[in-house]
C-alpha cells in the first residue's frame, strides 16, 4: 500500500513538472497565469519615450519613474526611441510583448498628430491599452525678439496686413507646433510660411536669433526664455490664461473665437496587456502624482496635474478617441506631406 501511494505522489509531481514546462513554452498558458493574478511586477519595467531626451514628455516620464518604482517595487527605466515623427518609438511599444514590462509615455504629437500624417500600419487608439492621462501643458505662440509687435492683438493685425510673409518654425510636419499654426491660421484668416527644424532646440535658437518670426510650443519649455526676455510671449492657445504669465491673453481674447488646443500626455501598454496589470500601473501613476517632489517640479514647469478621477484607463481611452475625432479631419484636410 505504501508503495502504491509513493508511486502516485511521484506521478503527480512529474505531471506538475511537465505542466510547468509546458506553461513556460506556451505563451497562452503564461498569459492565463498572469491573468489569474500572478505577482506583478517581478522585474524591471521599461518606459519608451518616442522623443529625444530633454523634452517635456521625457522630463515627465523620468520624474514619474522613481515614485512608480516605489509603488511597484521594481525599477522603472526610461528609454528614448525617437525618429520618424515619433512613430518608431510608438511602433516599438505596440510590437512589444503585452506583459506589462514595456510601456510608452507619449503626447499629442505621437498619439494624435503622427497617426494622421505618417503611413503607419497601426492605430494609436485600438493597438494600445490606455493606463492614465498625465500632466498637461499650455501651448503658446511666441515671437522673435525683433518682431514688430508687443501683444496678441498687434500680432493678429500684423499677420492680416502681411499675408504669407511671417515665418513659423515647426518641429517637423504634423507636429503639435505645425497643427497649432494651421489651426490658428484657419481660425483667424491669416496665412504664414512654415520652416521645419529637427527639434525644439534648433527652433528656439532660430527664434532667439531673429531667423524665424513665430513658434507655437509648450509654454513650460520656454518659461526661462520669457523671464530673460529672449522671446515674446504673445497668445495662449488654451481656454484660460496660463498661471505663470497671467498677462498674456488667450486666442479667444484677441478675437479668435473657440480657439484652443490642449497639449496632453499619457501612458499606454501594448494591446492585450492583462487588466490587473493595467489597473496596478494606473494606480502607481496616481500615487506618483501625489508625490511632493513631482507636484513641486510640475508646478515649476507650469504643467497641470489631472484630477484623480481623470487618471483612469477609461478616462484616457475616451479622451484620446475624442482628440482623434477632433483633429484628424483637420490634419488630413490640410494635406500635410511628410518631408
Amino acid at each position: 500500500m505504501n508503495i502504491i501511494v509513493q508511486r502516485a505522489v511521484v506521478s503527480i509531481a512529474a505531471g506538475l513538472t511537465l505542466m510547468g514546462a509546458a506553461a513556460a513554452q506556451d505563451p497562452s498558458t503564461l498569459r492565463q497565469a498572469q491573468d489569474s493574478g500572478q505577482a506583478y511586477p517581478t522585474r524591471q519595467i521599461v518606459v519608451i519615450v518616442p522623443f529625444p531626451a530633454g523634452g517635456s514628455t521625457d522630463i515627465q516620464a523620468r520624474l514619474l519613474s522613481e515614485p512608480m518604482r516605489q509603488a511597484l517595487g521594481q525599477p522603472v527605466v526610461v528609454q528614448n526611441v525617437p525618429g520618424a515623427g515619433s512613430t518608431i518609438g510608438t511602433g516599438k511599444a505596440i510590437q512589444s510583448p503585452p506583459d506589462g514590462y514595456t510601456l510608452i509615455v507619449g503626447n499629442w504629437t505621437s498619439h494624435v498628430g503622427a497617426g494622421a500624417v505618417y503611413p503607419v500600419k497601426w492605430n494609436p487608439v485600438t493597438d494600445l491599452e490606455p493606463i492614465a492621462i498625465l500632466a498637461t501643458t499650455t501651448l503658446i505662440i511666441v515671437g522673435r525678439p525683433g518682431l514688430p509687435v508687443t501683444d496678441g492683438k498687434e500680432l493678429l493685425a500684423w499677420l492680416k496686413s502681411n499675408p504669407d510673409t511671417a515665418t513659423t518654425g515647426i518641429v517637423g510636419f504634423g507636429s503639435g507646433a505645425h497643427i497649432c499654426g494651421i489651426y490658428f491660421e484657419q481660425k483667424t484668416g491669416t496665412r504664414v510660411r512654415y520652416v521645419p527644424y529637427t527639434g525644439g532646440a534648433p527652433v528656439m535658437a532660430a527664434l532667439m536669433g531673429n531667423q524665424v518670426d513665430l513658434f507655437c510650443g509648450e509654454a513650460s519649455q520656454m518659461l526661462a526664455h520669457f523671464t530673460a526676455g529672449r522671446i515674446k510671449p504673445l497668445v495662449v492657445m488654451s481656454q484660460s490664461r496660463w498661471r505663470p504669465l497671467p498677462e498674456v491673453p488667450t486666442a479667444e481674447e484677441i478675437g479668435a473665437s473657440d480657439t484652443h488646443i490642449a497639449f496632453w500626455q499619457g501612458m499606454w501598454a501594448p494591446k492585450g496587456t492583462p487588466k490587473h496589470v493595467i489597473a496596478k500601473l494606473s494606480d502607481a501613476v496616481a500615487k506618483a502624482f501625489s508625490d511632493p517632489v513631482v507636484i513641486k517640479r510640475l508646478a515649476e514647469l507650469g504643467q497641470d496635474i489631472p484630477a484623480r478621477e481623470q487618471m483612469t484607463p477609461e478616462a484616457l481611452a475616451a479622451y484620446h478617441k475624442s482628440e482623434i475625432d477632433k483633429w484628424w479631419p483637420l490634419i488630413k484636410g490640410a494635406n500635410i506631406k511628410v518631408e
